[in-house]
Order: structure tokens, then sequence, then C-alpha cells
């Protein structure tokens, strides 16, 4: 029986999820239109369902999603702004439909009829879940009807961490969705894959910038300062590039004004991922930059990810999924030198031994 997917505390007004998802047998059938496809239906449920993705990535055979998940407001819209929020993310049709039963179970005079429909719309919002699901759902019908095919396009569930709100933690998960591309050997810079975040960014689309915005101005110990587009946007894109890379942002800025524009290729002073992955089978340490270019499980498995605090207060939340000998929970990411982080080290629920670095 599978265990319930470990959530945020209700304490917690915001939680983050990084949730990964791959087709069945690992068959590489996404190419650039079903991958098109697939971000324009996140962003229509991400709109709809009341969730803000930080970061994404898609590629041929899984994609991943950072994804910002509120709590349930206690105020929910009137019918009219459910109706709205409807037709916005998904046509006029559907929430023409919905407004005409809504209609017509309050003209009966049928409120309990029309509160329950009501919270069939609720119950999926602000739920991670329940977006990974329709979304997963949606596109697998549209990928069937395109192809001609029939049955399930996903292997099983899909999986998902759950990451502390602080920069540190969001910071290294975002930048390891990014480096996607990068790990998989398809480009040397991820500007130059077109389905991830910051590549969406540099390109100009909105949602992605103040995505990168966002991510650049994240308070280090959880408070969120949300950010609007900003007027200055190579601004935040060069941090978040100085981030991805590990270099001082003196030496992106030159490297920019010599090349005379934003997107210069830049990776000088890492090491190649052959000699990284060698560090880590010989039971070194990186930096975070250099572990990041790393496929590394304890970003898609580690279960929890952030500081030793947020991750022995998770462990205290769920101590019945642990064995009664287990006496703490967080540990430390194997490979990961002390002070790659300025803000502070990262943890995990699982100090896995098979498979970690690739």
């Amino acid at each position: 029986m599978r265990r319930p997917r470990l959530i945020a505390p209700a304490n917690h007004p915001v939680a983050y999820y990084h949730c990964v998802s791959r087709v069945v047998n690992r068959d590489f059938v996404l190419g650039p239109e079903e991958k098109d496809k697939l971000v324009e239906y996140m962003r229509a449920y991400e709109r709809l369902y009341g969730l803000r993705v930080r970061a994404y990535c898609v590629m041929s055979n899984h994609f991943h999603i950072l994804v910002e998940v509120p709590q349930r407001p206690v105020e929910m819209p009137s019918d009219d702004g459910l109706v709205a929020k409807v037709r916005e993310c998904l046509g006029d049709r559907i929430a023409n439909g919905l407004e005409d039963e809504l209609a017509r179970l309050r003209k009966m005079g049928a409120a309990d009829a029309a509160e329950a429909l009501r919270e069939r719309w609720f119950s999926r919002m602000w739920n991670v879940s329940a977006f990974m699901k329709v979304l997963k759902q949606r596109f697998s019908q549209w990928f069937n009807g395109k192809h001609g095919r029939r049955g399930t396009l996903w292997e099983d569930r899909f999986r998902s961490v759950l990451v502390e709100g602080s920069s540190h933690a969001l910071r290294a998960m975002a930048a390891y969705i990014d480096l996607n591309p990068v790990r998989a050997k398809l480009c040397d810079d991820p500007k130059d894959y077109r389905w991830c975040g910051y590549s969406e960014a540099v390109a100009g689309d909105r949602l992605a910038r103040a995505a990168i915005e966002w991510l650049t101005r994240v308070d280090p110990h959880g408070g969120m300062r949300e950010a609007s587009v900003s007027s200055k946007p190579k601004e935040f894109l060069r941090k978040w590039r100085c981030h991805l890379f590990g270099l001082p942002e003196e030496e992106v800025r030159l490297a920019e004004e010599a090349a005379k524009g934003e997107n210069t290729a830049i990776g000088r002073g890492r090491i190649p991922r052959e000699k990284a992955l060698e560090v880590l089978s010989k039971g070194g340490r990186l930096s975070q930059a250099d572990y990041l270019r790393c496929k590394v499980r304890y970003f898609s498995d580690g279960a929890v990810l952030g500081g030793r605090n947020f991750v022995e207060e998770l462990f205290q939340a769920c101590r019945e999924r642990f064995g009664p000998n287990r006496r703490d929970g967080a540990r430390p990411l194997r490979g990961l030198a002390a002070d790659s982080s300025p803000d502070g080290r990262l943890f995990n629920f699982r100090q896995l031994r098979k498979e970690v670095f690739g």
C-alpha cells in the first residue's frame, strides 16, 4: 500500500514542491510540439489552481516543476468570480456550462447542490496533487489523440520533494531544474534549451522572468518578497546566471559586455562533469555549482530538502513514517561541500546509498 504523499504542515502558509513525472518505459516521445503543449497546459492550470511555477524543465521523456502552493484561503470567490477564473484559464465552453449549472441550481433553491458543485472546483485548487493529476491527464488525452494511441502515458504517480521556502534551498532546486539539459549534454548553457524556465525568461516571457526575479530576491530565512517584472531584466537575469554558473557577478557582467549581450555562453572555472563525478565516487565534496552539474538523486528522491531545522520539523510532523530507532530526520547531502551555500548546508530525509550520482 502506497504511503500518502508528504505535504507541508498546516502551519506553513506556503509550500514548495519539486515534482517529477516520467513517460512510461522512459520512452523519448516528447518532441518540440509535445513540449510546447505541456508548457501550455502547465500555464493554464497554474492560473486556474492558484499556484505559481517557480522553475520548470520539459525533457524528451520526463518533466520537472518547482511549484509554489499557498494554503487554501478562508474566503472563497463568488459564483461570478469562479466562473471568471474558469473562463480565463479553460475558455468559454467550460465556463458557460459551469455558469448555467450554478444559475439553474440557485434558481431552484438548491443551495446545497450549488455549494457542492463549487467545492468540486475549489477542492482541486491550491493542491499540488490535483494540479499534477489534471496536467498529466489533460496532456495524455491530447497526446493520445494526436498520435492515435490508447493507454497510460505516464509512469506511475509523480514523485515530489518538499522544499524549504528559503533562498538556499529554493535556488539550489531551481538551478538543478534549469540545468537538466546541461546534464543531459543537450547544450552547454540552459539559455539555449527552449523548454526550461531560464531560457524562457531570457527570451522575454513575462511569467518566467517574474519567477527568476523572485528567485533572486527571496529572503534567506524563508520570507517571500514578491516580484513583478523589473524594468531592468538584465540585472536579475545576470544574478541568476551567476548562481547557475557559480561565478562572480562582475565576471558575468564583463563577459556580457564583451559579447554586447546577455546571452554569452560562460562556464569558466567549472570542472568537467566527468571530473566532478570522479570526485564524488571517491567520497570527495564539490561546490554547489559543480554539484548541480551532476545527476543527484537527493533532489528527486530525498523527500524533503532544506536546512537542518526545517527537515527536523518535518521529521517530527510525520514521525509515524519512520522506525522507532530513528532519532532524527536531517541527513546532509553527501558530496556537497559544507560551505557550498552562504546561507547554510542542505539536508534531506534520506541518506541514499545506491545510484546517488550520475
